[in-house]
Formats: structure tokens, C-alpha cells, sequence
């Protein structure tokens, strides 16, 4: 099975040591370094006298308490920059490459401060992967025959002998370490920024009030998920966020580095494909944070996702640099996302909105990375209004950085023109839809849905896998990759699911399992037709917390008893996998992709 790495973006890792933590030992590869050390890569230890220390603040402490200064970059890899004893203060030595942040506050104060209480699981150890029971790998009849009056049934599938998946294809499932890992609070992790949203209601992150703090418990249950998809053949440091105001501002881009660094040096030799960032767009989208939580900042609020951008760009290229610098071997590239965009009508104006729109989500990432290290026309004209331009190093810097182009596909939705026309959103700033100036709609001008609608929670998501074909086409010929185009998640969330309570309703996921038969079928088209497309990742694994939706949305191909801890098929899992055994050149072996 090969082994994904999905966006570095501040994840969790498993340490290989197990260190004393009490006497001040954090894990550094398969060694522990004592108290006055700190873990410079996998395995070498550092002496913290060997810093160059800036002294910035000190904080009162009990004379002769030892304390070690956890700042969370990663659980269980970098668990302290340093660990010092002084009689009455706290001096925080901080290393050039890492954080330049004023006061020293633990942990659990940051819990209490920021989070308050957290739910644990009853199963609070690794759970050793089970055997599948052979019961659970019966597949269900299929769900798309059609009615006859004789009572006779005609599967409306038949292998198209022209369609093949080419030899070396990937494929896979997905899920994201805030989604489904919990652990929460367990065993040194301080908290994210999402803990933050998920338990304070006035942040309104998710409808229904659910957190992150159990959810599917994958934590200690992976090996099991792992055992299981193998039987069938964003979140960021709230130190960071608080130290500086995370990814609005370029400290973080060195500090993502110094991450990065940690992560290659570890698991460079075992993981063949790797993502830096996962959906830049939807993290970045997420700014401003509110205030009475976070640390404030300066930055208009209209202007805060562009400056997010502009660092995510740099950290993603100088992350890429060094890993093609450590001479290891692997492909990395980044996960866009977005659906295909679709005039509403035929007419010019339509025609603008529909560039804008490309400009103003896929363009913005993947035009420096794949055409020029700049950015695209559109987006260009309003950055450089608010001084967010890169210089011909930081070009590039960035031109080049990916290997392969990765990228969530969905869905499609129309775009149009403004009401008032684009002149008129361009050039007046208090325009609800500025500095964009587009609009969306799943409607089309004829009164008719784009495709059949998903859970009404995610009002975004239509089943329009019709469209697919020509969104690959557009992803190749406007950002060419020698290394071809990985579809890096897509999924569909079925109408009502949280209703149901019977686990055989639940498992008969007929809306998902026809979604992902047909945008199986579309992605074969689009490779007989000449687009490169050299893998995919299904959305998701299992249900999870689809972040602001909480548990009530269900993308997950097992259902999961939140109570129990138990995973059971859906149909769903059954078509996918059909898919590869019916078209697959290789033999059938999934990957999983977190």
C-alpha cells in the first residue's frame, strides 16, 4: 500500500520514541532528548545553549519549577523549544527559525483560557487493527436497476471496453486529523484554532454546537481504518494564531518551513506522494477571526483572506524547495479546490464574471505555481491596490513548485455578472460582491437545477459529474502539469442521511452510490479523451465533523456509531472500489490519504 501525507498544514505525527515527559525527555525520532535539549531533525539532539536566544518577556514562576515550553507545531515531534529552570521567572529562548512570540503561556492554561472543558473517548490507547469479518464484505445488490412489469431487473451498467484506468493510477479515500482523529487535549497537543471556533458559540463555527473533541476517535482506532480500507483491496496552532496572527502575517511563512523540515526529515523516505497545503482557498476564506478570541490585528477585514494567500504561496514554495533540496525522492504539490464554472448565459458580461471567478480561486494559487510565480489578471489589478505583490526573486521562488496539479472536484454551479453590472462592483469597494464581482447560482436561467441537490446543509454540493470532463480539459489546458492532474477529493453528501436511524437505511446510500458510479465513469471519459488524470481520493472515509455542519452532514463511505466507536460499509464504498475492478489495469490496492 503506498503511504499519502496529506498537507503538511500543522498535523499531527506519531512520535517513534517514548520519552519521559516527566523528567523533561521529549521524542526526537527514535531518541529522547533530555531537558536541556531540543530536537533539531529526527534522531540529533541540540543543546539549547548552542540557540542563538531572543530574551523577549518573562512571566512569573515558582522558584526552582521546571517547566517545558510547548509550542505545539506538531504533537508529539516538537514538544518544547526548551525546558529551563530559573528561581523566579520563566525566559523564553526561542530558536531563529521558529517563533518570536512575547510571553510563555503552558497548555493547559491555553485550554482554559481558550477552550474550556473537552470530552474524551472511553478508548484512550491504540487499538491493534481487527480482522474484517468476511459478513461485512458482502456487497449490496445494485441500486439503479429499473422497474419492470414482469418483475425482471436490468442493471444499467455494462463495462465500456473502451475505458481503462492507466497502469500506475492511484486511487484512494481521504479524511482530514481535526475531522476524525479527537485526542483532543491527550498527550500534549495544545489547542488549534478550531477548538476555539467549535466550542465557543458565539465564534457560530458549526449549527448544531458539535466539537472535534472525540469524533471518530481515528487517534487511537487508525489502525483499524487503515485494516479496513485495506480489506476492501486545516487547522492551525492557536500559539501561532496568537503569537502574530497565524497565516496574515510572513513570520509564519519560516515557521511552516521549520515544520516542514521536521516532517521530510522524518517521513521523507516513506511517503512517496505529499501535499503542503490542503484547500488554501477555504482556510484562507475563513479570515477575519473573531477578535474577542484571537489576537487582533491591523489588517482590514475585506483584505485578511488575500494576505493569508500571499503567505500560504511563499510557505508552500520554500517548503517545496527544501524538500527537493534534501535530495529525497517523491512527488509534492499543493490541494486546490473549487467546482467548474459555467456561464449562466451566453452573454459577455457572463463571460468576465466566469474568468473573474476562475481568477479569484483557482487562478489565485495555481497561476504562480503553474504559469508565471505571479498572480492571475483579475485577482493582479486588486492586489496591487492593497501593496500585496511579489517581487522577481519571490516569482521565482514559486513558478514550478508542484509536480503534479491536485485539485478537490466537486461540482459546478453557474456564474453571472452582477446585478449592476461588473464596472459598477470593480470600482466601488462597499459592493457586497468586491473585489470578486461575480455572482453564483445552481439555478440555471431556464428554472433547472445544475444537478440533483445533496443534504441541504450543503446547499454548494449538486450532482453535476456531466460537467467533469470539461473541467479536467479546463484544468490541463490552462495549467499544464508534466505531471498530470490528481483528483484530491470529491464526494457527496446524501439528502437526510442524519434523519435515518436504521443502520440497513443508513448503509443504502443510493443518491452517493449513483454520484460516485457516474463521476467514476465521467473521469474514464476524460482519460479516452486525452486529459491526463494519474489518480483520485474519494471524500471520505468515514462520517465525520464536516466542519461548520457538524456530524449532522454525512460524506463518509462507513457510517460511524459516534457512541461506540464502530464502522460499518455503505453501499457507496462497494461502487467506488467496483469502479477499479472493472476498469483497473493494476491489481486493486487503495491508498488512504490524510
Amino acid at each position: 500500500m503506498n503511504l499519502f501525507l496529506w498537507s503538511l498544514s500543522f498535523g499531527t505525527v506519531l512520535s517513534a520514541a517514548t520519552c519521559d515527559n516527566s523528567s523533561g525527555q521529549t521524542a526526537c525520532g527514535t531518541t529522547c532528548c533530555s531537558s536541556n535539549q531540543y530536537c533539531e531533525s529526527a534522531g540529533q539532539c541540540q543543546a539549547i545553549s548552542s540557540i542563538a536566544t531572543t530574551p523577549t518577556s518573562t512571566v512569573e514562576n515558582p522558584a526552582g519549577f521546571t517547566t517545558s515550553i510547548n509550542i505545539n507545531v506538531q504533537r508529539k515531534v516538537l514538544r518544547f523549544v526548551c525546558s529551563v529552570k530559573f528561581p523566579g521567572a520563566i525566559l523564553i529562548a526561542i530558536t531563529p527559525h521558529l517563533f518570536s512570540f512575547l510571553r510563555f503561556i503552558p497548555n493547559a492554561e491555553l485550554w482554559d483560557l481558550f477552550v474550556g472543558p473537552v470530552e474524551t473517548a472511553a478508548t484512550r490507547t491504540t487499538v491493534s487493527a481487527t480482522p474484517v469479518a468476511t459478513s461485512e464484505l458482502i456487497p449490496p445488490p445494485p441500486l439503479y436497476y429499473p422497474s419492470f412489469l414482469t418483475g425482471a431487473q436490468v442493471p444499467l451498467v455494462a463495462k465500456n471496453e473502451s475505458w481503462k484506468f492507466p497502469s500506475g493510477f492511484w486511487w484512494g479515500v481521504a479524511s482530514a486529523a481535526y475531522q476524525v482523529e479527537g485526542a483532543a487535549a491527550d498527550e500534549g497537543r495544545g489547542p488549534s484554532v478550531w477548538d476555539v471556533f467549535t466550542h465557543n458559540a458565539a465564534s457560530k463555527s458549526t449549527l448544531f454546537g458539535d466539537t472535534g473533541d472525540v469524533a471518530d476517535n481515528q487517534y487511537y482506532l487508525y489502525k483499524q481504518d487503515i485494516a479496513r480500507i485495506a480489506a476492501l483491496g486545516w487547522d492551525l496552532p492557536l500559539f501561532l494564531q496568537n503569537s502574530y496572527g497565524g497565516w496574515l502575517s510572513p513570520d509564519v511563512v519560516d515557521d511552516y518551513v521549520a515544520y516542514a523540515k521536521i516532517i521530510f526529515s522524518r517521513y521523507g523516505k516513506k511517503v512517496s506522494r505529499w501535499f503542503t497545503m490542503n484547500e488554501p482557498l477555504t482556510f484562507c476564506d475563513e479570515y477575519p477571526y473573531a477578535s474577542n478570541y484571537f489576537t487582533a490585528v491591523t489588517i482590514p477585514e475585506q483584505q485578511q483572506p488575500y494576505y493569508c494567500g500571499h503567505h500560504v504561496l511563499l510557505a508552500h514554495a520554500k517548503a517545496y524547495r527544501l524538500f527537493k533540496s534534501m535530495g529525497l525522492n517523491g512527488t509534492v504539490s499543493f490541494k486546490n479546490n473549487g467546482g467548474y464554472k459555467v456561464p449562466l448565459t451566453g452573454s459577455s458580461e457572463d463571460a468576465v464574471a466566469v474568468q473573474r471567478a476562475w481568477d479569484f480561486n483557482e487562478g489565485w494559487w495555481a497561476n504562480p505555481v503553474f504559469i508565471n510565480g505571479d498572480y492571475p489578471t483579475h485577482l493582479k489589478s486588486y492586489l496591487d491596490t492593497i501593496g500585496l505583490t511579489f517581487n522577481e526573486t519571490e516569482k521565482a521562488l514559486i513558478n514550478g513548485t508542484a509536480d503534479f496539479f491536485a485539485h478537490d472536484a466537486y461540482s459546478a454551479s453557474y456564474y453571472m455578472a452582477p446585478d449592476s453590472g461588473t464596472d459598477a462592483c470593480t470600482s466601488n469597494s462597499s459592493h457586497p460582491l468586491y473585489p470578486g464581482c461575480y455572482n453564483t447560482t445552481n439555478t440555471g436561467y431556464n428554472g433547472w437545477l445544475i444537478g440533483p441537490a445533496s443534504d441541504p446543509l450543503s446547499e454548494w454540493l449538486h450532482d453535476a459529474v456531466d460537467w467533469l470532463p470539461a473541467f479536467l480539459k479546463y484544468m490541463q489546458d490552462t495549467w499544464p502539469s508534466k505531471g498530470g492532474i490528481a483528483i484530491t477529493e470529491f464526494g457527496f453528501a446524501e439528502p437526510f442521511e442524519y434523519q435515518k436511524t436504521l443502520l440497513a437505511d443508513i448503509r443504502t446510500d443510493v443518491r452517493r452510490t449513483l454520484y460516485y458510479k457516474q463521476y467514476m465513469e465521467a473521469v474514464l471519459m476524460a482519460i479516452s479523451e486525452g486529459i491526463n488524470v494519474i489518480g483520485c481520493i474519494a471524500w471520505s472515509l468515514m462520517d465525520n465533523l464536516e466542519w461548520a455542519q457538524g456530524y449532522h452532514v454525512k460524506f463518509g463511505m462507513q457510517y460511524v456509531n459516534f457512541t461506540t466507536g464502530e464502522r460499518s460499509y455503505k453501499a457507496s464504498f462497494f461502487e467506488y472500489v467496483n469502479a477499479f475492478k472493472l476498469y483497473a489495469e493494476d491489481p486493486v490496492v487503495p491508498v488512504y490519504v490524510k
